[in-house]
């Protein structure tokens, strides 16, 4: 099994609090209305939406895959951090045992905040996670952050 780690940094023009509560508290509300053509549907499997929480990422037809199962390892609400684990999914995972990823959001001076966002890719066996997979993974990634952005821009109230 070997591992590769990915980090990557990047700034939200809101502040911390307001992104983390959208973005992984209620993502399971928010990015199916948000993202209806990625993303069907989030269900709770198992748990409250804190540590332990396993969650069921449900994408929409068409999508480069059919659904992902993510287990949330830590919720520190204070801190705005998040960790979790994806142990399942259909297409995804049939190299890799499970993906780790820590989400913090710090605020900064101005208002905004800074995202910062580490990933570690458990693979099988000898397989090697090619670069251009990590990063049509962080480009998703990424437009879900600015969707979810945009969207608190657009409502100032909401999750403040």
């Amino acid at each position: 099994m070997g591992v590769t780690s990915f980090t990557q940094e990047f700034e939200c023009e809101v502040p911390a609090a307001r992104m983390f509560n959208a973005l992984i508290v209620d993502s399971h509300n928010l990015i199916p209305k948000l993202m209806p053509q990625g993303i069907k549907s989030v269900d709770l499997v198992q748990g409250d939406g804190g540590a332990g929480t396993i969650k069921q990422i449900n994408f929409a037809e068409g999508t480069h895959s059919k659904y992902m199962k993510h287990r949330i390892d830590v919720l520190d609400k204070e801190n705005f951090l998040c960790k979790y684990t994806l142990i399942e999914g259909d297409k995804m995972m049939e190299n890799l045992e499970f993906i780790t990823y820590e989400v913090k959001f710090e605020n900064s001076p101005d208002g905004k905040c800074i995202c910062k966002t580490t990933s570690e890719y458990h693979t099988s066996g000898d397989f090697e996670i090619k670069e251009e997979e990590i990063k049509a993974g962080k480009e998703r990634a990424l437009q879900m952050y600015k969707v979810v952005e945009a969207y608190l821009l657009e409502n100032p109230s909401a999750y403040a």
